[in-house]
């Protein structure tokens, strides 16, 4: 009795260590859903929007009217939507697009290689069909290296592929072909029409405002950076946890997130203040120059939390012209931020770019001069580097005002209005969700 009794507690024990587990399992997967939706509850609007497309063309396979006419293909329109539904309209957009014009043209050549096939012998047939599909596969997926076809048109490809060889070689045991063939185009039409309705016209996100407001937003970190670096560098002690000393560091890995988001906007429709032949290839220059902006503070944060610095008399020598450029640079890079996002032209980056490249003269003269004759040259290494790469700061900061200044002039941004309040502007940079997690699952469009 007493082993029955220990051994059923034995088996208690570990069916209620089985349940802990499941429900700190349930309960880390409801609290991770919750960061998510929080986080952008665009993602919870695109769930209900796939749910609410594939409901709608399961209405083919449900109803006996359509399954009379369409039959087991019905579901192709279900799997059309499914591997067409993305986040932003850009993306559904293009990969619809790409399914459609590749099933035309590849159901249209399979029918074509299987008439001609059919005029020959039964034994030259095959040869003819497996030729037909070697030379149009491999050279489909030749193409598909070429670096343009495959940031927009690779997804086109590879359904091309797929629709040419199923037709082909089906049609060489089927005698209908061309019914089959059309009921299948038919159905994924009309999966790939449901999707792009549901897409643009159910709480659309679009990709275009994604990639302006992404822009704005590493400009702004760049900013924050700097603001906070000058009087953070010429103190005794650092404070290593300041979100703004680490919000830069997103800026560094943008360029996958900003090349997805301007293929997907090429593909969109006008909408909002993004009109047709919109410049997108103007933020990815703006992108480039922000990234070596960030490059050069990422070297330049390093010396922040070195071990090994200058000591805090000889770093004052240098103080106040690094502070202001530093000062003057971030001004400058969230004036611009804030013009790019809502699209008027910058208030006054122009007048502190110019204060910047003065103190950066006057530093680069100092920095020639015996400032340095009585200090041991390892102690000033920390130091001079990193006024060095806060003079080459203030040229990043240029550029990125003149690729800002390009893209302002072929949009044609308005003046701001007087009353306009800047530091308001300012928070709604800041406060934008998640994009580079949300469009991470449209970098590319297998």
């Amino acid at each position: 009795m007493e082993a029955e009794t220990q051994e059923k507690a034995s088996v208690m024990q570990r069916v209620k260590g089985w349940l802990d587990k499941i429900g700190n399992t349930i309960s880390s997967v409801g609290k991770e859903a919750k960061r998510l939706a929080k986080e952008d509850p665009r993602r919870v609007v695109h769930a209900f929007k796939v749910g609410l497309a594939i409901s709608a063309t399961s209405l083919l396979y449900y109803f006996d009217f359509f399954f009379a006419g369409f039959g087991v293909n019905a579901m192709w329109a279900v799997m059309t939507v499914v591997v067409v539904f993305e986040f932003s309209v850009g993306a559904t957009l293009g990969k619809g697009v790409n399914r459609a014009i590749a099933t035309l043209l590849g159901g249209a050549l399979g029918m074509a290689a299987h008439d001609l096939a059919d005029l020959t012998p039964e034994k030259v047939e095959v040869v003819l069909i497996g030729l037909s599909i070697c030379v149009i596969a491999g050279v489909a997926t030749f193409c598909r290296f070429f670096p343009k076809i495959r940031a927009r048109y690779d997804y086109g490809f590879l359904v091309f592929i797929l629709t040419f060889s199923l037709i082909s070689v089906s049609g060489y045991r089927a005698d209908v072909v061309f019914d089959m063939a059309h009921r299948r185009l038919t159905t994924i039409l009309i999966g790939g029409c449901v999707a792009v309705l549901i897409c643009i016209f159910v709480r659309p996100v679009w990709a275009g405002k994604d990639l302006h407001r992404y822009t704005a937003a590493n400009i702004e970190k760049l900013g924050c950076y700097l603001e906070s670096f000058g009087s953070a560098y010429f103190k005794e002690s650092h404070d290593k946890n300041l979100a703004p000393l680490r919000d830069f560091k997103t800026v560094l890995i943008s360029k996958g997130t900003e090349d997805s988001l301007v293929n997907f906007a090429r593909w969109e429709p006008r909408h909002g203040k993004f009109r047709y032949r919109h410049p997108w290839d103007q933020y990815l220059k703006i992108g480039s120059a922000t990234r070596e902006c960030a490059y050069k503070i990422d070297a330049l944060n390093c010396y922040l939390n070195s071990d090994a610095q200058t000591p805090l008399e000889l770093r004052t020598k240098i103080q106040a012209f690094c502070t202001t450029i530093s000062s003057k640079c971030s001004l400058a890079l969230i004036d611009v931020a804030i013009g790019l996002r809502t699209m008027t032209c910058p208030l006054s980056s122009e007048k502190h770019i110019m204060d910047a490249k003065a103190a950066a003269k006057t530093l680069k003269a100092l920095l020639k001069t015996e400032l340095w004759h009585d200090t041991e040259f390892l102690d000033i290494i920390p130091v001079v580097t990193v006024a060095s790469l806060l003079i080459e700061i203030v040229t990043c900061t240029v550029k990125i005002a003149d690729s800002v200044e390009v893209l302002a002039t072929k949009v044609k941004f308005k003046k701001p209005k007087p009353e306009m309040n800047r530091q308001a502007s300012r928070e709604k940079v800041k406060r934008i969700p998640s994009i580079e997690a949300s469009h991470s699952v449209n970098i590319v469009f297998e």
